[in-house]
């Protein structure tokens, strides 16, 4: 299994020289864009291809994998933080952009989601005045812990965040919580109430369909696959058990989750894979200034073939329509 971290700062030069060899406007022609990329990413450096292979075939017990030291544009350098979504499609590139490109391409397919986002595939992460609470932009309060999509028949498999600009006081933690640490820490009672068992989930507000509140429309699974092993799927606001016996035992697995979660403040240069098939995860509030340099990331949502993800003919690049899991 990988080392979480990988310090690519001696690959630097190298991997802006693979970023150069992209297209300048990726969302002129996002799927020309991504299929370049894949070329490039047979072209990484092998410690870094070595760690994401490693990664995409057997995870690790972190749950993911932080490449740090990439290259960046200085911060002057940057364009003013984002206000609006989605990006404007004739923004030229920028290099956080090119290594998810690369990196991504490497593990999989990127995917965007139809009700999410106007169905962009990559997305701006950055905070809003009067964002959701379940929104990625809200700032000041805690963005609990969820495995993304986690209700979504398409899940990704890897969420991907990259770092142009921290926030002014570094203090954003993004929290990964894997089953992997976790499950040891249940009971073999609580782990047989909760493996394949379907339990009632709500789904996020771009999911329901300009419905208020369509209650719980989906099922999910908080633990399945491998007995000793197995694939996680929890979201603290979202999983809405019914029986007391089905909420003791997630009480007893969020606790879990509590007790070996990490954290990760990103720098510009970094970025974090989550394996989103094991792990769960949450942003710490932080202050926004609205001065055009606040915090801000770029997301991407990677489909590999397992999992039933894949049924054959996809792209890099294409967007899905939404369908609960059942």
């Amino acid at each position: 299994m990988t080392t979480p971290v990988i310090d690519c700062t001696p690959y630097q030069d190298r991997l802006r020289a693979l970023a150069a060899h992209l297209p300048d406007v990726p969302r002129a022609d996002l799927h020309g864009f991504l299929e370049a990329a894949k070329g490039l990413s047979e072209q990484l450096p092998q410690e870094v291809a070595d760690a994401l292979d490693a990664f995409d075939a057997e995870g690790n017990k972190d749950g993911y994998l932080l490449l740090r030291g990439l290259p960046v544009e200085a911060d002057d350098d940057l364009p003013s933080t984002p206000t609006s979504t989605p990006a404007p499609e004739d923004r030229p590139l920028l290099t956080m952009e090119a290594m998810l490109a690369v990196a991504g391409r490497r593990l999989g397919l990127h995917t965007g989601y139809q009700e999410l986002r106007s169905g962009t595939v990559y997305h701006d992460v950055y905070p809003s005045p009067g964002a959701h609470y379940l929104s990625s932009e809200t700032s000041e309060t805690l963005l609990e812990f969820h495995t993304e999509m986690a209700y979504h028949v398409l899940q990704p498999n890897y969420v991907m965040l990259a770092c142009s600009r921290a926030d002014h006081e570094r203090r954003a933690e993004t929290l990964v919580g894997s089953v992997r640490k976790a499950l040891p820490l249940l009971t073999d009672d609580v782990r047989a109430r909760l493996f394949e068992r379907k339990l009632p989930c709500c789904v996020d507000v771009a999911f329901r369909g300009r419905v208020e509140d369509p209650g719980a429309i989906a099922n999910v699974k908080p633990l399945y696959g491998d007995e000793g092993d197995p694939l996680l799927g929890y979201d603290r606001e979202l999983l809405t058990p019914a029986e007391v016996e089905d909420k003791e035992a997630v009480a007893a697995l969020s606790k879990a989750l509590d007790d070996i979660t990490e954290s990760v403040r990103l720098t510009p240069g970094d970025v974090l894979i989550i394996d989103n098939f094991r792990t769960t995860h949450a942003r710490t509030p932080f202050s926004p200034r609205w001065d055009g340099k606040d915090r801000w990331l770029h997301r991407v949502y990677i489909r590999t073939d397992r999992g039933g993800q894949l049924s054959g003919g996809e792209r890099a690049g294409d967007v899905v329509a939404f369908s609960p899991r059942r």
